[in-house]
């Protein structure tokens, strides 16, 4: 309660009290950052009982603010030794404005006096060019088929729109809906493009879909890109999806970098993997790592090493620097491996790198629980929304 400052804890043990049994530890922390940390003024809870105590701590203003709970064995017994680590937990405190403040620093403009963004077009492609950047966006498809920061191209191949995943073991019966539906073959293509003027800034504007061959499209999009004049590039896509196909594996933008970009922080849920069905093992804070430690090695490869409800990411390496940030929490993956290498394969070492690093930024993902061996997936961890906008920003530097 954050105008009392009390928290009320409740014992869920059947024999021993909360304060025989375990130290409760705290971390306030802002944006990542930890700004206090202590251990919870010792209290008595019975068996079955819920108590309250005082936390005393000072919120800050702005920025996405959990308090953390940490549940320490207090005293040794016969298989758990005394400080050992039971259980973590958070809790969203809110602020005056609870949006992470190190996304909203990306989100805004540089500020900067900058020449206006310069745009040439044919029939195929528009070329966009400002101080110390160069893009070609791709008429036929929607989409950037290069990004040039300085003298480094950042794209290996064309961005793509992705609705696939490699299967994974609790996808053994939804993967016949999607492959019935070709989800795995699906391919962008854009009707019409128009290019504007924004003050500054280029806006171009592109009806297109997604379809695999031969079967009617599975969603209409309509794109807006703007390019500011330091860089940023700007995406909405709204998508309307035929409510005739199935649930979706997921819906987002695939990136194949090059792999300079090495390097991975990130604010969001980490530091294992999450989805929206599978993250309790996980808390919101910032991470970081390689490229190759990011991925999960399962036995038999599948989807892995997603992150949920992420503010940024950035990928780094030799100089170059790319960030992901949306107003509205998104999910990444960053892989050597391609999905369909990750498909195709039975056992993990036969997996061989696709030599680039595939950064996925994601709207949306199904969830992992299925009925391979149960129920079928609650409803609440569907990913079967017909109609949404997508709205990301894209910083090369």
């Amino acid at each position: 309660d954050r105008d009392t400052q009390m928290l009320r804890v409740r014992n869920h043990m059947d024999f021993t009290a909360l304060e025989d049994g375990v130290e409760i530890r705290y971390a306030l922390e802002c944006d990542g950052v930890c700004r206090e940390r202590g251990v919870l003024p010792a209290f008595s809870a019975e068996p079955g009982q819920t108590e309250a105590v005082a936390l005393r701590v000072t919120a800050p203003e702005r920025g996405k603010t959990f308090i953390k709970l940490y549940y320490y064995q207090k005293r040794e017994t016969a298989l758990i030794p005394a400080g050992y680590l039971l259980g973590e937990e958070e809790i969203p405190l809110r602020t005056v404005d609870d949006r992470n403040q190190d996304a909203l620093r990306w989100l805004e403009s540089s500020g900067k006096s900058l020449s206006p963004v310069k745009t040439e077009e044919t029939e195929t492609w528009v070329q966009l060019k400002g101080e110390g950047f160069q893009y070609r966006y791709d008429k036929r498809t929607g989409l950037f088929s290069s990004i040039t920061c300085g003298e480094e191209e950042y794209l290996e191949r064309p961005m793509e729109l992705n609705i696939w995943r490699a299967p994974t073991d609790n996808d053994m019966y939804s993967k016949r809906e999607w492959k019935r539906a070709r989800y795995d073959r699906v391919k962008a293509r854009a009707y019409t493009t128009q290019v504007f003027r924004k003050g500054d800034a280029a806006e171009i504007r592109s009806s297109m879909c997604l379809a695999a061959a031969a079967l009617q499209p599975v969603m209409a999009v309509e794109t807006v890109w703007t390019i500011e004049p330091d860089g940023g590039i700007c995406a909405e896509l709204s998508v309307k999806k035929n409510g005739e196909f199935p649930m979706l594996p997921r819906f987002g933008l695939r990136l194949f970098l090059t792999r300079k970009l090495d390097w991975v922080s990130y604010y969001g849920m980490g530091p294992y993997e999450s989805y929206r069905d599978k993250h309790w093992a996980s808390g919101h804070g910032r991470y970081e790592g390689s490229v190759v430690d990011m991925h999960e090695d399962y036995i038999r490869p599948q989807e892995n090493g997603s992150h949920m409800d992420c503010d940024y990411v950035v990928l780094s390496g030799a100089g170059m620097n790319l960030a992901a940030v949306a107003e509205q929490p998104f999910i990444f993956n960053v892989s050597p491996y391609t999905q369909e290498e990750l498909e195709e394969k039975q056992h993990n070492y036969e997996l061989e790198p696709s030599g680039s690093t595939i950064l996925c930024l994601d709207y949306a993902q199904n969830g992992i629980g299925s009925n391979s061996c149960g129920p079928g997936l609650g409803k609440k961890y569907r990913f079967d929304e017909e109609e949404f906008t997508f709205r990301l920003k894209l910083v090369p530097f």
